[in-house]
């Protein structure tokens, strides 16, 4: 019977690495923008300083990598628009 260690040698394969949060956090740090679908009451999660938005529409929501808030839209173009303004690879979230 092979012990782990040499089918990771005959492979080639070693241990799996594992990303901190950090470091998942910091991956595409200033230069990937997530653009996100999201309900009005996700909305006022994401951005609690919003007031008068109306109740049931579908927004977009352009996210840092680490999950801080850029910007809000009714259009998902616009929000592309906006990250590739600001020197960022707009992705979607699904």
């Amino acid at each position: 019977m092979m012990n782990e260690q040499s089918d990771d040698r005959k492979t080639g394969i070693g241990p799996a690495t594992v990303m901190s949060a950090l470091d998942f956090a910091r991956l595409g740090d200033g230069q990937v923008a997530y653009v996100k679908q999201i309900d009005s009451d996700q909305a006022r999660d994401l951005f609690p300083a919003l007031s008068g938005l109306p109740e049931g529409i579908d927004l977009f929501a352009l996210v840092s990598a680490d999950g801080t808030p850029l910007g809000l839209t009714d259009s998902r173009d616009s929000a592309i628009a906006s990250a590739i303004t600001n020197d960022l690879e707009p992705v979607s979230v699904h």
